[in-house]
């Protein structure tokens, strides 16, 4: 079975790998990113050998010019129907607003954010131009204007998080709201063992991973038989464990 190709950032690792590896359990072929080559082609051999149709590659997506250079080295499989935007970086523990160095905002802005901007640039023009697509990005509960992005700190991360929240609901914007056939979504994965979550984290990758697997396999009306009926696109939105959360 070959639904088609799914592009992940951030796939090489953590909750990335968790979406490739469902995504490719159910018959796509997965493309998986890391911060460099290696790192995509190790994590792609490790799908293979479960059964899923794996390539593997990287860049630093906080670089335009070598994730220019990554499309052109993956040819077709550069025009994906599904991309998931999972690379990230958390800042340093006691970065508060007036207590981080220029350099740790550049670097975690530029993953988080630019990473994704990025993204977008070079793997979303074709969905468009074919009005046949999913994007999903990873946000963060700390990147919300309620709840648990209230209480400060880690202003890098927050900031980077808010601003991928605004990045979305935009391109949903431009997009149509789902009406052009590209669907435009954020996540938050919750708290999950991953190398940037910690091993003592409450959720898995894995459950992690979930609603990012369920978004990238739904369209509107799917969608609208498990949320139920409302007045609004089911795009463009802010998700949690399959549910609408407000930003």
């Amino acid at each position: 079975m070959d639904n088609g190709v799914a592009l992940i950032t951030g796939g090489a690792s953590g909750i990335g790998f968790a979406v490739a590896a469902q995504l490719g359990r159910a018959g796509y072929t997965v493309v998986v990113l890391g911060r460099n080559t290696e790192s995509g082609r190790q994590a792609a051999t490790a799908l293979c050998a479960s059964g899923i149709d794996a390539v593997g590659d990287g860049a630093d997506f906080s670089n335009h010019a070598e994730v220019a250079s990554l499309r052109e080295r993956l040819g077709p499989l550069a025009e994906p129907e599904i991309l998931v935007c999972s690379a990230g970086v958390m800042s340093e523990k006691m970065s508060k607003t007036l207590r981080t160095a220029p350099d740790e905002w550049d670097r975690v802005l530029g993953v988080n954010l630019l990473g994704v901007v990025n993204a977008l640039s070079h793997f979303a023009p074709p969905m468009v131009a074919a009005r046949s697509g999913r994007v999903i990005a990873l946000s963060a509960c700390l990147g919300r204007f309620s709840g648990p992005g209230t209480s400060g700190g880690l202003a890098p991360y927050r900031v980077s998080k808010a601003a991928v929240n605004a990045l979305i609901r935009n391109f949903a914007a431009e997009t149509g709201w789902g009406a052009r056939g590209v669907l435009v979504d954020a996540v938050c994965p919750n708290h999950c063992r991953t190398p940037m979550g910690g091993p003592d984290a409450p959720r898995s990758a894995d459950e992690g991973a979930e609603t990012v697997a369920w978004l990238a396999q739904t369209d509107l009306e799917n969608r609208q038989n498990f949320v139920g009926n409302v007045d609004f696109p089911l795009t463009g939105l802010l998700w949690e464990d399959q549910e609408i959360i407000s930003w």
